[in-house]
This record gives structure tokens, sequence and C-alpha cells, in this order.
């Protein structure tokens, strides 16, 4: 009752979650090296090449896979509904207790794993878009867009008024001597020292930042679904030449916007608007290009390996900050504040590819991933079938 098909999948869904989770642990291995919530990364790394690497990854990548990542989540989330009503069974029973699991698993990977964890954040916001879900396809998208765009303009409009009445430093999110500390914990503190500061900066990074997370992942939600009852994906033979033309304008505008801060004085105002507006519309950029390339025989043949990754998504991404807290934290190697942006990069290329050939393996033997099996149990209250 609770299982999918591979008939029922989209190929394009499951290439879009392994990109998002290749970009997702591109920027956080920002974080599970440095002090990255607290620093001013071009004074930090002070090294050209880590400067360059630091510079691709913050104008191609940085705020633009999480949306892509939120817009898949809306997207998965209507499918859900419409296979769950398609069974006659209860949508919001069903949505709670899945909901529900998300939020305990991501507040566990945020205490005991990594502060950085987008997983409780979004199992809450989902409860709050549950309010939404009944809303036909055209609403969702107008509502979601209008919910987004409209703070954020006035948000973006503050902050350039406020600096021009306040000083440059007291608009700064920077603190040299809270990331000297929070990386001298990371780097040697025990296994408690650690989790206390996670747990610290989890706080910093989510709920003082709660009503930001609203207007900016809630109502991509709330697009990711519009575009699910409009059937975007299955029907993306029939829009390639639409999926084509997003791909290139919204990632013409999308780089100009995320080219900002560095054409111009770089402020806070400047980085919210780089992230807030240039990063989802390379997200779209690339989810278009993607929906584009699969109905190209040569280009789905390249793409078809990340999909391996995106069927068992949150896996990799729990095993990425699994593998990450071992190697940087004191309790483990020790490697934090150690190495550079390069070699960091470096390393996710590595570990991804790693990744993605396991993944591979493990696709081809059973049905889902690990944790998507305990997810998928727990949200039908049964056991799945487990092998192929």
């Amino acid at each position: 009752m609770s299982s999918v098909t591979e008939k029922e999948r989209i190929i394009s869904l499951d290439i879009m979650r392994g990109f998002a989770i290749l970009g997702i642990f591109l920027v956080n291995m920002l974080s599970f090296h440095s002090p990255f919530l607290y620093i001013d990364p071009l004074s930090w790394w002070t090294d050209s090449s880590d400067q360059t690497v630091y510079g691709v990854i913050d104008v191609l990548v940085q705020a633009s896979f999480y949306p892509l990542f939120a817009l898949l989540f809306g997207y998965s989330v209507i499918m859900l509904r419409e296979r769950v009503l398609k069974k006659e069974l209860n949508f919001n029973v069903i949505a709670v207790r899945r909901f529900s699991f998300l939020l305990l698993l991501g507040l566990g990977h945020a205490f005991f794993l990594w502060f950085g964890d987008i997983l409780a954040m979004y199992a809450v916001l989902a409860f709050i878009f549950l309010l939404f879900v009944k809303m036909n396809g055209k609403s969702l998208l107008i509502t979601g867009l209008v919910i987004y765009i409209i703070p954020n303009l006035l948000l973006c409009l503050l902050l350039f008024a406020a600096e021009l009445i306040f000083p440059p430093d007291d608009l700064t999110m920077y603190d040299n001597s809270l990331a000297e500390d929070a990386a001298a914990v990371y780097h040697t503190g025990t296994f408690t020292e650690i989790t206390a500061e996670r747990i610290e900066d989890w706080y910093a990074n989510n709920v003082g930042g709660f009503p930001v997370m609203l207007i900016s992942i809630l109502p991509l939600f709330l697009i990711g679904g519009g575009a699910a009852k409009l059937k975007f994906l299955e029907n993306a033979g029939q829009r390639r030449s639409l999926f084509r033309n997003m791909a290139i304008i919204t990632f013409i505008l999308g780089l100009l916007i995320k080219l900002l801060p560095y054409i111009m004085n770089g402020s806070l105002a400047l980085d919210y608007v780089q992230d807030t507006f240039g990063g989802p519309l390379l997200a779209v950029a690339y989810g278009s290009f993607i929906a584009w390339a699969v109905g190209n025989m040569h280009l789905l043949k390249l793409l078809k390996p990340l999909a391996y990754i995106g069927k068992m998504s949150l896996s990799n991404y729990l095993f990425q900050s699994l593998l990450c807290s071992i190697l940087f934290y004191g309790y483990g190697f020790g490697l934090f504040g150690e190495i550079s942006v390069v070699t960091g990069t470096v390393l996710v290329i590595i570990i991804f590819f790693i990744q993605l050939l396991f993944s591979r393996f493990y696709a081809k033997r059973f049905l889902y991933g690990p944790v998507e099996w305990v997810w998928r149990s727990f949200t039908y209250w049964e056991i799945p079938k487990m092998k192929k």
C-alpha cells in the first residue's frame, strides 16, 4: 500500500534531488570545517585560490540549492497527497506522522551531528504548508510568489534604509571573537562541549532567523506544490521549449543578482538581495535545465547517475554530516579550522563520487535508502518491502 513503483517515480525529480545534495554539500562543507556562521569569508580566507573557489561557490551555489530542495519538497508533498487520497487514506494523519518524524530526525541531526540542519525547519514549515494544500495549482503558485516577493522586497528596502542611518559596523553579522571561540571548541572540545556549541549555533542560525525562513522557504513549498498540481514535470516532454527558455532567462537574471556584491561595494542589504532573489532564480534555472535535459537521450544518460543519489537523498545528506563531524570535530580527527576552502571542495567531490557509486550499488538492490525506509515505515505505520 505504501510503496512507490519505479514507473510512478519521475526521473527528473530524482536527478534534481541528487544535484541539490551536491550543491548543499558544497556550501555545508564551509561550515563543517570552519566557523562560517560568524566570519567574513573574504577576510577570513586570505589565500587567492581559496577566495576564488569561495567566490564561485558563493555566486553559483550558495542560496541556490536549499531553494531547489524546498521547491522539490513542496512538489513531493502534493504528489504524496494525491497518492494517499487515491488510496482513500487519511492524508492529514499520514502527513502529521511524516513531518513529526522529520522534525525529530532534524533535531537529532542538529544537536548531535551538525548545527546547520535543514530538516527540522522544513518539518515545522511543512505543518504550516498543510493549511494550503487544498488550493488549486494556480492559486498555490500566485500565493507563493506573493508571500515570497512582497515581504522580502520590504525587508530589502528596510536594510538599505538602515545602511543610510547606521554605521556599517553596527549592521554586520560577522564576529571574529565568536568565530574563534567556536573554532576552538569544534577543534579540540569534548563531545559534550561540542554538543553545547552545536545547540547554541543551531539556535542562532534557526530560532532567531525563523521569520526570515517563514518568508523564504514556506512560499517555495507553495510554488513547488503549485507546479505539482499543474503536472509540470509529469508532462515535461510537452514543455521542453518552456523549460529551455526558463533556464536561460532565470540563469542570466540570477547570475546578475548574485554578482551584485562583487560589482558594487558589498553590504548586508546587497548580500540579502543576492541570496534572496539571485539564489532562487538560479535554483529555477538549474531545475528547468534538468527538466529540459531529460528529454535528450545523451544528456539523460549523463545526468542519470544523480538519480541514484536523489532516490536516497535523506540518507546521503545525513551521511555527509556524520562523516564530516568525525573528520573535523575534536572527538574525531579534529581537522576543524585546519583545511582550506580548496581542500574542502576537493573533499566534497571525492565523498560525493563515493556516495554516487554506493547509491548506485544500493539502489539496484533495494527500494529505499535506509533512512527513507524508516521514515516510510513511520509515515504509513507499516513495514514496507525493502528488497527489489
